[in-house]
């Protein structure tokens, strides 16, 4: 597996500089198969796009919405002496830190007309667009053009999580779905990108409140009633006005995107609260949620959405023991120095380097299956749930999951939806 290095810095202020610290080592014989670096070059560009003429956050009037994007891409061959990009910013406490990855800074696109599938990606609540590089990397590295929104009013750099935790919510909210359709809209019209990325093709994959805005965007409908929003703190004089607003479907538009062709939701934020109408998801979909998520929950959160899609393929992956944090990269050092920064993406019974591991290989999997329609690729979809290898009468094990190594895979479900497959 890739070497993947990470650099904690104290704040943008300090002049300090640390050492390169390695958090993934090379472990390529325990490594699902899929999730081995593909045969690209990977390129990565910082983009500013803007959405004009949108709600701003006192939902009253009309402006310009800026959105950061980071956008990854099958490239040409960097340079002998070409350094890796890095990533750059800041835990929930507003300590700064930078991320060593393994694509390289605004190298040439590979030219292959039409060729590579888009991916539209989006963090949680609150967030920032590095926040799953790994994944984004990995999947531009087999062919698929990456792009993550920074989604303004609900990044780690905006939000003082500590004095006012909610104080974007009601934009991600709002926005969350319709940030995910306007980049599928602006990248496959940048000019580029167009010509090689193919237009019928794209995928959303949300993590958290991502993976809330990503079941509206792929065809569900948000259910909102003003009693909801009193609960949720809302002040009550807003409720009425807000409701219908929040209640929308297919990203705000009258009907989904044909160019959806697969969604992934991983730890999906709404289920016990009620507030989506999943019956209309004809998206294959791929739900990934921790049994004891503590934050979208799992019965009545996770579950109960995977159960409510009305997608004829849906699959869900279930990491047993583990908690909400299951696609963030692993800590930056300067994580660990409070418990506000490392909840955000500590699991404590899950290693995070088994855990990305893992994430490559089943999104590629799910992804080339039903997006680029290789059948190698659904046999990779694990048809027993349980992944742990049990013993048999002659003493040996049964067969492992599809592309994972002897005795590698253990606390792992895999759900299908085979009445409807």
């Amino acid at each position: 597996m890739r070497l993947r290095l990470f650099i904690g810095l104290l704040s943008l202020a300090c002049s300090c500089s640390y050492a390169s610290e390695n958090l993934f080592t090379q472990q390529p014989s325990v490594t699902p198969s899929y999730a081995q670096m593909g045969s690209h070059s990977v390129g990565v560009q910082t983009l500013q796009l803007t959405n004009p003429q949108q709600l701003g956050a006192d939902f009253q009037t009309l402006g310009d919405r800026r959105l950061n994007i980071e956008v990854w891409y099958p490239a040409s061959k960097p340079a002998a002496k070409a350094e890796p990009a890095t990533y750059t910013d800041v835990t929930r406490s507003g300590l700064t830190f930078e991320l060593a990855g393994e694509a390289y800074r605004d190298l040439a696109i590979s030219k292959q007309r039409n060729a590579y599938p888009l991916v539209v990606m989006s963090h949680g609540y609150t967030g920032y667009r590095s926040i799953m590089f790994y994944l984004a990397e990995h999947l531009a590295s087999h062919g698929y053009v990456v792009a993550s929104i920074d989604h303004t009013d609900s990044t780690n750099a905006e939000i003082d999580f500590a004095k006012n935790a909610g104080a974007g919510f009601a934009s991600t909210l709002y926005n969350r779905a319709r940030d995910q359709q306007f980049v599928l809209n602006a990248i496959m019209s940048d000019s580029r990108f167009n010509t090689v990325i193919d237009e019928n093709s794209a995928a959303v994959i949300g993590y958290s409140m991502g993976g809330y805005g990503a079941l509206n965007t792929v065809g569900g409908c948000y259910r909102f009633t003003p009693e909801l929003l009193q609960a949720m703190q809302f002040p009550e004089p807003m409720v009425e006005f807000l409701a219908p607003l929040f209640s929308t479907c297919n990203a705000g538009n009258s009907e989904t995107d044909v160019r959806w062709k697969a969604m992934i939701a991983f730890a999906p934020w709404g289920g016990e609260q009620g507030v989506h109408a999943l019956d209309d998801i004809q998206v294959p979909s791929l739900f990934v949620a921790g049994e004891h998520d503590d934050v979208s929950g799992f019965t009545k959160g996770v579950e109960a959405l995977f159960n409510a899609s009305g997608a004829a393929s849906k699959y869900m992956l279930v990491y047993e023991n583990a908690r909400h944090n299951i696609a963030a990269h692993p800590a930056p050092k300067v994580a660990y120095d409070n418990d506000l920064d490392i909840g955000h993406y500590y699991e404590p019974s899950w290693n995070s380097e088994t855990i990305t591991r893992i994430n490559e290989h089943m999104s590629l999997a799910f992804l080339n299956c039903h997006v680029k329609q290789e059948n190698k690729a659904c046999d990779m979809l694990p048809k027993r749930e349980n992944a742990t290898q049990t013993k048999q009468s002659d003493g040996g094990l049964d067969a492992a999951w599809p592309g994972f190594p002897e005795r590698w895979a253990a606390g792992l479900r895999f759900i299908r939806n085979p009445s409807k497959e």
